[in-house]
């Protein structure tokens, strides 16, 4: 997931803030997700503000108590490391959920997509990944195998707010 809608100026980037919209935002992610039968048991967040601040109403609106692993490196992180932090998953974790940046976010998930998922979804994710996007993707493999086209995308949502 790319953190929802913030706020353009802080007194650094790492402090920016979300906008009431990305609150909105970031919570009907949660619902829709939760909707889909999605139950987060690993959770991955950049430790900027806007990132953290999208984790809390996205948990909160999926009914998730799930205390997230908050990442320095994910902030600035390129694609490769976003994978590697991926790949230290606890192999008992079933559902990862990563909360970072784009371009890397967009790119992670294109980057994983096997060609073999939901082609509308996948279709709509190639048109653009705004604050806020969430893309589902089904992995059947070990956490530490993971790597570029070994999973296929099943939803792709933005929030409308």
């Amino acid at each position: 997931m790319r953190h929802a809608k913030a706020e353009q100026v802080a007194a650094s980037d790492l402090e920016r803030r979300l906008l009431d919209g990305g609150y909105a935002d970031a919570a009907e992610a949660g619902a829709w997700l939760a909707g889909r039968g999605v139950s987060a048991d690993h959770a991955l967040v950049s430790a900027a503000t806007r990132t953290r601040e999208t984790w809390e109403a996205l948990a909160q609106a999926a009914g998730w108590t799930l205390e997230p692993s908050v990442d320095q490196g994910l902030y600035s992180a390129g694609p490769e490391t976003v994978l590697d932090l991926m790949r230290l998953t606890p192999e008992e974790a079933v559902t990862l959920v990563v909360v970072g940046h784009n371009p890397t976010a967009a790119y992670v998930a294109n980057m994983l997509d096997d060609g073999e998922g939901d082609t509308e979804a996948t279709n709509e994710m190639a048109l653009g990944y705004p604050a806020g996007a969430v893309t589902v993707l089904e992995y059947d493999g070990a956490w530490a195998d993971l790597g570029p086209a070994t999973a296929r995308v099943v939803a792709f949502h933005v929030g409308r707010g």
